[in-house]
């Protein structure tokens, strides 16, 4: 099935049943909805509802706890009466590695949600269940996340993990966070009324400041986030909870904190990052990855710096491409990007460190797109894209300005965007985007590899000889390895075998271009060892030279870390 089938079957489902007749939503025996968002014990509640309703399909276990002791819970998806799930090629799904950057954990719930309730309704939903495995992490910083909900922020804060940092180096720690003076749960913008400011309230709405214009008067200055310097060392807010980043803290091209801010100690360092690790390494059948984050509507893909020469091996980067391309069509307004090249350098990012040092085909979908809510054009002033916002909201994420006496700075506005105001997706439409995120992240997952035989056969040479003829298919586009496991020697490589081995007198691999002749292998003839695997939907062709009578049979067995292993038996004839 190609990736494009899958997602036009999963968007077709959304309004139709398994029968494609009766307009009926697929039946589900959890009732979640996708228009709001959940708090972390929240989601561990819903989770936990989902496994109890599905036993058969979902498991849930702790991998580790957080720096504040909250369980890092992973989900693992698949048909456990069919296969070891080992023996599955699995899809690695997380999000929320920045505690503000919440959406993705509602992508990840409704990932849960829909595979289940379409298990048994949807056939290509049901054979990519029964034949592979989805890993769900909902959270990789829930203490990110519950700082974010519960204390008073802006969409950019509580970014970090909650380890306390001394981001001003002063000494002290956590000592100046942001200060919500007005009490309505977010820290927003102050404004300070000054004769020599650049700004003025606008005339048709007072909510948007806008450039002053030659001899208007009443003007003002913007005097940053709400708060006060609580360490009295001249600044406001510049040494808030936590710092490190999560997303720095990884093995790949790991570099310091004054090369790479947030970087952490050293590598896995933080508890979060060391438990994934362990869980991701001691399942080297993960062939693919997918990190929510937000926000600005990307499908990212590394090198995150330059180091690799700014690219990954060209065939690795055709699957990328191939992937990327169908991203882009099944996410409106959404752009493929490489992220050194196209965004900024990241040392020491998750995807970069299980694309680059793992062999894992890997993607961060930066999640929503303010293009998404309403028509953008080239004429549109900042603050009438923020006023149109607004108006689509209906005031929900805005703090109308208010006087409010500060302590050093005297009379202020305080105001603004709340927490709600952006990087966030609107909850009417946090259904679309978790849907349209899920589909392409399922075409990914389809387009692990998948083997099968093909071509067998065995011709008498005479004296009891044999040659004989098989053949391996990898029907999906992601390979066995990447190429860049294959120059690095990350991983094992495949493996052919041929029982019983000791009929075997040569082996080896056919030409694609001679199929008259084969290149034998000097040692062990019925145990091929092969580095580059199976390719991007290809074919690869072995002889065997054995020595037996009629009747004897022969059993071949194709074993690959990425994809489940294929094994069958010949008779010679």
């Amino acid at each position: 099935m190609s990736a494009r089938k899958l997602f036009s079957l999963v968007v077709s489902s959304v309004l139709f049943a398994s029968t494609g007749h009766a307009q009926q939503p697929l039946p589900s025996k959890v009732d979640i909805a996708f228009n709001r968002y959940y708090p972390y014990d929240e989601v561990l509640d819903i989770l936990k509802r989902i496994q109890a309703a599905y036993p058969d399909l979902v498991k849930l276990e702790s991998i580790g706890q957080s720096l504040e002791g909250r369980d890092l819970v992973v989900a693992t998806l698949t048909n456990q009466k069919i296969g070891n799930e080992l023996d599955k090629p699995a899809m690695w799904i997380d999000a929320n590695v920045h505690g503000n950057e919440i959406q993705g954990t509602e992508v990840v719930l409704y990932t849960a949600h829909f595979l289940t309730r379409a298990y048994g309704q949807i056939d290509e939903i049901t054979k990519l269940l029964d034949a592979k495995v989805i890993y769900l992490l909902p959270s990789q910083n829930p203490d990110g996340r519950t700082y974010w909900f519960e204390a008073p922020n802006n969409s950019s804060s509580s970014r970090a993990g909650v380890r306390p940092v001394d981001s001003d180096d002063d000494g002290l720690f956590d000592e100046d966070p942001p200060n919500d003076l007005d009490g309505d749960g977010s820290i927003t913008m102050m404004w300070k009324a000054d004769p020599d400011g650049d700004f003025v309230r606008d005339e048709e709405d007072p909510r948007n400041f806008r450039r002053a214009r030659k001899g208007e008067t009443q003007r003002y200055r913007m005097a940053g986030m709400e708060g006060i310097d609580d360490d009295g060392d001249g600044q406001v807010n510049e040494d808030g909870k936590g710092g490190d980043d999560l997303n720095r803290n990884w093995p790949s091209d790991w570099q310091p904190n004054h090369v790479q801010f947030g970087a952490a100690l050293y590598p896995l360092s933080q508890p979060e990052p060391r438990a994934i690790a362990a869980f991701i390494l001691s399942r080297p059948n993960i062939a693919g990855v997918q990190s929510y984050h937000n926000a600005g509507g990307m499908i990212l893909r590394g090198p995150g710096a330059d180091y690799l020469d700014g690219t990954y091996p060209q065939a690795d980067v055709a699957v990328y491409d191939e992937l990327g391309k169908l991203g882009e069509r099944m996410l409106p307004y959404y752009r493929y990007m490489v992220i050194w090249k196209d965004l900024y350098t990241v040392h020491g990012g998750f995807v970069n460190w299980t694309a680059e040092q793992l062999g894992i085909l890997s993607f961060t979908n930066e999640l929503w797109n303010d293009s998404k809510m309403y028509q953008r054009d080239g004429a549109s002033q900042e603050s009438d894209e923020a006023l149109t916002r607004d108006r689509m909201l209906l005031g929900q994420a805005f703090k109308d300005y208010a006087e409010f006496e500060h302590p050093t700075l005297g009379k202020v506005l305080i105001g603004g965007d709340n927490k709600w105001g952006s990087r966030v997706t609107p909850a009417f439409l946090l259904e679309e985007e978790c849907h349209r995120n899920f589909a392409f992240t399922m075409a990914h997952a389809d387009a692990m590899p998948m083997l099968s035989w093909k071509r067998n056969e065995a011709k008498p040479l005479g004296n009891g000889l044999y040659a004989v003829t098989v053949q391996i298919e990898n029907e999906k586009s992601i390979p066995t390895r990447m190429r860049i496991a294959v120059d690095r020697k990350i991983g094992a490589p495949d493996l052919l075998t041929v029982e019983p081995a000791s009929a075997v007198v040569s082996g080896g691999t056919i030409s694609r271009f001679d199929d008259t002749s084969f290149d034998p292998v000097r040692y062990e003839p019925a145990r091929l060892v092969l580095e580059d695997g199976v390719g991007s939907k290809a074919k690869r062709s072995f002889r065997f030279l054995v020595r037996g009578k009629p009747g004897d049979e022969l059993k071949f067995r194709y074993l690959a870390e990425k994809a489940t292993d294929r094994e069958f038996a010949l008779r010679l004839p």
